[in-house]
């Protein structure tokens, strides 16, 4: 079969031949792949960045993606981190890491969507208990899943939601997705005034973390109209640096909960009891999702494109 193969992390993955996957217990099927979504966690799987790489090579990217099984069910799937991912013809699939869809879903939609909703929806839902009404500060909102973050903590129901980030063009689309408030980042510098406007949010969803981060949480912590009042600061991603020193007058003078979400922090069980719901109001057509389709034979031409905000989804 052909996938999409790494053969350095330094260098994107080729359209080659490689051996078909074989199921490995009863509770494996091989599926034909119809689509699967290049998120940044899948170049962050490809270039051994991420904090779940094993540092094994050749592999295929590919964490989740949507294929038919050999009895004809459409199925959403998401794999476990091995070297054989989803940017194949096909892939082995655990039939418990799956989920069964409706013959008339729009697989390239799923595939689209569910890695960037899933990051901020299974934050809100499953890390903290976040309530109707409200206020979530979206650090980081101007990035693929930030964007998308805006949309879910709206739909969730918050009752204002904040987005901040460094792109202006980006930053004026937040307010038709959800956004009551925007705010640019100067690169840092003005943390300050940030910290003003968001005083009193109840839940910060964080992209960016690093240096950032260490300065806005004290700047909030300082500034709270009630000190009491609790503050789930979750960390998402790290776009902005991998470490971020926590101030300690920061964790004294406010009520704050600093806490991740991700692989590990959250099981598969709790991730896959989520994708229902999540999968439904994403068919339905709750949120804005731009795709653009690419064959799996040009895989190596749109790996590192930059160009468009839309979701790249591979059709192999």
């Amino acid at each position: 079969m052909h996938a999409a193969v790494v053969t350095a992390f330094d260098s994107p993955p080729a359209y080659r031949e490689f051996p078909s996957p074989t199921p490995r217990s009863a509770d494996e099927v091989i599926v034909d792949v119809i689509a699967t979504g290049l998120h940044p966690r899948v170049r962050a799987q490809a270039d051994g960045s991420h904090y779940t790489s094993r540092g094994e090579l050749p592999l295929v990217p590919g964490i989740d993606g949507v294929g038919r099984a050999p009895d004809g069910t459409l199925l959403y799937f998401v794999l476990p981190d091995t070297t054989m991912g989803a940017m194949a013809e096909q892939t082995v699939v655990d039939r418990r890491r799956s989920l069964a869809l409706r013959g008339d879903t729009d697989p390239v939609l799923v595939a689209a969507a569910v890695n960037p909703v899933m990051s901020s929806w299974i934050a809100l839902r499953r890390r903290i208990e976040f309530q109707p009404g409200q206020t979530v500060l979206i650090l980081g909102a101007t990035g693929s899943a930030g964007r998308m973050a805006v949309q879910v903590a709206r739909h969730l129901g918050a009752g204002r939601v904040i987005g901040a980030g460094r792109d202006a063009q980006r930053l004026a689309t937040l307010a038709g997705l959800g956004a009551d408030d925007t705010f640019r980042l100067d690169g840092g510098s003005n943390t300050g005034d940030l910290a003003e406007l968001a005083r009193d949010v109840d839940v910060v969803i964080d992209y960016l973390w690093g240096p950032i981060t260490s300065a806005l949480m004290a700047g909030i912590a300082g500034k709270r109209t009630d000190p009491a009042k609790p503050l789930a600061w979750i960390e998402v991603g790290s776009v902005a640096g991998s470490t971020a020193e926590i101030p300690s007058a920061a964790l004294r003078a406010a009520r704050l909960q600093i806490l991740g979400s991700g692989q590990g922090s959250v099981s598969g069980v709790d991730m896959l009891a989520e994708m229902p719901g999540m999968i439904e109001e994403i068919t339905k057509g709750a949120f804005d999702v731009d795709v653009r389709v690419v064959p799996l034979t040009d895989v190596g031409a749109v790996w590192n494109g930059t160009a468009t905000d839309a979701r790249v989804v591979i059709t192999p």
